[in-house]
């Protein structure tokens, strides 16, 4: 046994240098702990043993000589928090027990701490003996932070009103190869970037987690951080770690309107394994993961305003993406079957009017592409029309309730030319301000 502990004290010492402390047990086998943990658990269990020395017989102690103990010691309020004063340990109104972290080689009979005849003497030659960690022990001690998983990770159902088109195939092969290969895709707001990519993970079961990106989002949301969660603060894994660990799909909404503070996805970018800096974890990407951002924007910025909330990303970031793709608007007849699928979804299927929606889309898709008009109708508003006509069944009534957020006059260009096209509908006439009636005048007779 002494030669064991020799050999394994000379162990600890050799890989302090790499930061990996092993410790051998007879018993409880092998535990792997980072230099961090080693240190902070280190300090944990000195606060216990200081608190129960001078006390025979005592194991539950008062949050306040817990607290004074401990930060006489170093260890930081994270940790008294989570380690020391947890619901788990708690043992009545403000008082908790230590019991459970004293290990069996320092105790006798269930009294505190003991010197053994071995240990008060020791051999002056031989090294001092390294002290077992219990199973029990060792596993309190490994999760120096607990960590919480949501089930975020989901396999998207398949959506039968999606059609297949453009780029559908690029990235649904890319998926499928299960290799790490950054997509960024571009595009127009409702051109179908982001139900490409989930359609392509649920015609091939494949796990999925979509993020939305903001100005405000950052390292805690994308990474995880510390939350409070049932009196006792524990950290939360955040959706790149989920989807890392998980090997699945993750699908980075929006980009373009994050800040610089997304740069900590650079190295994941890169599909290598990521230090959690708030745990001192290294997580390793499972096989099958990968990531695809979607953007309105080439990450340049909105030259003509649209995208006011796009932001510029910065040249290394964006060249960690393999492959970009530029989303362009449906051809005519594709879109005739997405408005004609949404259609039979609610149940209202008018056939005439879906040809006549995608022709009149088309034609102000190329008005504003001529710079006539500054604003244009996308894949997504002709469905919400369809929506709505078969909720009032007025053809009219629903294109005006769907393009009324435009202003006064893009509005009533597109319901004029809408006329043009389709002239069974009779749109109301515009309201007239009648003239203001002058003052009568006082006759001076």
């Amino acid at each position: 046994m002494q030669e064991l502990a020799t050999q394994c004290k000379s162990l600890i010492f050799r890989e302090i240098e790499s930061h990996l402390f092993v410790y051998k047990s007879l018993r409880d086998g092998i535990l792997i702990l980072d230099r961090n943990s080693y240190i902070m658990n280190n300090l944990i269990q000195r606060t216990v043993e200081t608190l129960t020395a001078g006390s025979p017989n005592k194991w539950v102690f008062h949050r306040t000589e817990i607290c004074e103990v401990a930060r006489k010691l170093g260890v930081n309020w994270n940790d008294i928090n989570t380690q020391l004063l947890g619901s788990h340990l708690r043992a009545g109104r403000g008082t908790y027990d230590m019991s459970s972290f004293l290990t069996p080689s320092f105790r006798v009979n269930g009294s505190n701490p003991v010197t053994t005849p071995e240990a008060s003497a020791p051999d002056a030659t031989a090294p001092e003996p390294v002290k077992a960690v219990p199973s029990k022990v060792a596993f309190k001690l490994a999760q120096a932070v607990t960590s919480h998983i949501n089930s975020d990770v989901y396999i998207p159902d398949v959506d039968h009103t999606f059609v297949q088109w453009g780029d559908y195939s690029t990235v649904h092969t890319a998926i499928k190869s299960g290799l790490f290969y950054p997509i960024y895709i571009s595009g127009l707001s409702g051109n179908g970037k982001t139900m490409m990519v989930e359609q392509a993970c649920a015609r091939l079961k494949r796990e999925y987690i979509r993020v939305q990106i903001s100005p405000e989002t950052d390292e805690d949301d994308l990474i995880g951080g510390f939350r409070l969660l049932a009196g006792e603060t524990v950290f939360c894994k955040g959706p790149v770690i989920k989807a890392m660990e998980q090997g699945c799909i993750l699908l980075i909404d929006e980009i373009d309107r994050g800040s610089n503070k997304i740069m900590c996805l650079q190295g994941i970018l890169e599909g290598k394994p990521v230090l959690v800096k708030k745990t001192g974890q290294v997580v390793s990407p499972a096989p099958g993961f990968n990531v695809i951002a979607t953007a309105n924007t080439k990450g340049r910025g909105s030259e003509d305003g649209r995208f006011a909330a796009a932001s510029i990303i910065d040249e290394a970031f964006l060249e960690r993406f393999v492959a970009t793709i530029e989303q362009p608007f449906a051809s005519v007849a594709v879109e005739e079957k997405i408005v004609v699928k949404h259609m039979e979804k609610f149940g209202k299927l008018d056939v005439d009017f879906a040809n006549k929606l995608v022709t009149w889309s088309a034609v102000i898709r190329k008005t504003f592409e001529s710079d006539a008009i500054s604003d244009l109708v996308s894949t997504r508003r002709l469905c919400h029309i369809a929506q709505t006509f078969a909720i009032f069944s007025d053809r009219c009534r629903a294109i005006e309730l769907c393009i009324a957020r435009f202003d006064a006059d893009t509005r009533n260009a597109f319901l004029d030319l809408y006329t043009k096209i389709d002239p069974s509908i009779n749109p109301p006439a515009p309201a007239v301000t009648p003239a203001p009636v002058p003052a009568p005048v006082d006759s001076p007779f």
